[in-house]
């Protein structure tokens, strides 16, 4: 019963709610954004959200109690929509991606924000889309956001951190279990073996380029997860990137999102206590 109590006291708490903005012209609905802002004071760190569903499906609505509970932390919280395979490529969500996080910097600060601490997160689909652009900065480069507003990536229960991994992994379980072939697998998805690599996060992870630390929050008995979660930080960590992984207990892939805002989620503790001491450490450029 507590933790109910204290999930509605959260709810509650005023915060300010501005929805449906464009990102891109001419505005479409798989490319709005919502922002969330305390309702006190300004100058806030900014949580840019990505959801997950495949690439396929998914929406910026699906946020679960995460609204509340960031802006109780003194964070603008921005989840955002983005188009799908194979309506589109997977360069071109990267890039939806991209642009969202070029409109924050560009107009936060008239919400309430700090364009200069930015915050990366992403569940499934939006921890591989998150990943990726906090490592090839390219994306994001091109849509004049610097890399040093980057302040923290937390990317949660990806399984493409690594591309050709995850699909040679997917095939080799297929073989075994005598499964067809999907009609829309990670192949179809991501193109050829060269595409696979290029958006694959641990290929452009490398010292001195302004990589922000990672938080990688995963499942701890999810092997294909696990396995991208290490794979990625054992990248960074070789590269020097401060990077921490969290193997959440007792869930799993759906349930992890679901319960990141509850006050008694370990993920959400973990989160929270990554993002307050990165905003309290001295800042690097």
């Amino acid at each position: 019963m507590v933790p109910r109590l204290l999930l509605l006291f959260a709810a509650l708490l005023p915060l300010h709610a501005q929805r449906n903005i464009p990102y891109a012209q001419p505005s479409n609905e798989r490319q709005l954004l919502d922002v969330f802002t305390p309702a006190k004071g300004s100058g806030h760190p900014v949580v840019v959200w990505i959801h997950g569903g495949g690439w396929m499906r998914g929406s910026k609505e699906e946020v679960g109690h995460k609204p509340a509970a960031f802006t109780e932390q003194n964070l603008v919280f921005v989840p955002i929509n983005y188009r799908f395979v194979p309506h589109v490529t997977m360069p071109d969500i990267v890039r939806d991606a991209a642009r969202a996080v070029g409109w924050v910097h560009a107009n936060i600060a008239k919400h309430g924000g700090d364009p200069t601490r930015i915050f990366l997160m992403g569940h499934s689909a939006g921890a591989q889309l998150a990943a990726l652009l906090c490592t090839d900065t390219r994306y994001l480069e091109a849509e004049r956001v610097p890399r040093h507003v980057i302040r923290g990536c937390v990317p949660v229960d990806g399984d493409t951190y690594d591309v050709p991994l995850q699909i040679a992994t997917s095939t080799a379980r297929r073989l075994s279990q005598k499964q067809p072939p999907p009609r829309m697998g990670y192949a179809e998805k991501f193109g050829d073996f060269a595409a696979q690599r290029e958006l694959s996060a641990v290929n452009h992870v490398a010292p001195n380029r302004g990589i922000a630390p990672f938080l990688l929050l995963h499942v701890a008995d999810h092997t294909d997860t696990t396995a991208q979660a290490y794979r990625l930080w054992a990248a960074l960590d070789k590269a020097g990137i401060p990077a921490t992984r969290f193997a959440a207990e007792s869930t799993d892939h759906v349930k992890l999102d679901a319960d990141i805002g509850l006050p008694t989620d370990p993920a959400t503790k973990a989160l929270f206590k990554f993002t307050a001491a990165i905003l309290a450490a001295p800042r690097s450029r």
